[in-house]
């Protein structure tokens, strides 16, 4: 969708400073010419920015929305990366998969969190240690730590933290 949204934009600029210069070479040449009077001219400038100035406004539009969307499709194009990476391997350091992403460490917090966010993913992850894991291990179950065994804490929505080694668990 982004794609034709970027398409339709530049069509719509294209269009617009087509009919610009068009219509305005027009008005001149008929002023040149004398078979235009200057109240002809200012109606005619008039009406060719009521065409024109829409129509760039509507590309100019068209061409944000499509870039946005971009954007968005390539987050979700990332999460979804991310979320087989994880799958496939079972576990993941951090680090690696930022570079594989090509993202900062911020951003693939974000990344981790939406996913958690939207029933994605379940696992835990160990921010000290920058491991992320596919799944809560049975220890999770008994509210353990998978990582240093001591008892977790509710962080939010489907999340639990060990207040010791910072390991995340996501449920």
């Amino acid at each position: 969708m982004s794609g034709r949204s970027r398409i339709a934009g530049l069509a719509l600029m294209a269009t617009g400073i087509a009919l610009g210069v068009l219509a305005s070479a027009w008005l001149v040449s008929g002023v040149a010419e004398e078979s235009l009077r200057r109240s002809g001219l200012i109606l005619g400038l008039v009406l060719v920015g009521v065409l024109v100035l829409p129509l760039m406004g509507g590309g100019v539009i068209l061409l944000l929305r499509g870039h946005s969307e971009e954007s968005h499709r390539s987050e979700i194009v990332n999460q979804k990366r991310l979320l087989n990476m994880i799958q496939t391997q079972g576990q993941i350091s951090v680090a690696e998969a930022a570079i594989e992403l090509d993202v900062d460490r911020e951003t693939l917090r974000r990344y981790v969190y939406d996913l958690v966010g939207k029933g994605l993913f379940t696992g835990y992850i160990n921010w000290d240690q920058g491991m992320l894991y596919s799944s809560v291990g049975a220890d999770a179950r008994n509210d353990s730590c998978p990582n240093c065994g001591a008892k977790l804490e509710m962080a939010g929505k489907g999340t639990l933290r060990c207040p010791y080694c910072g390991t995340e668990i996501f449920t």
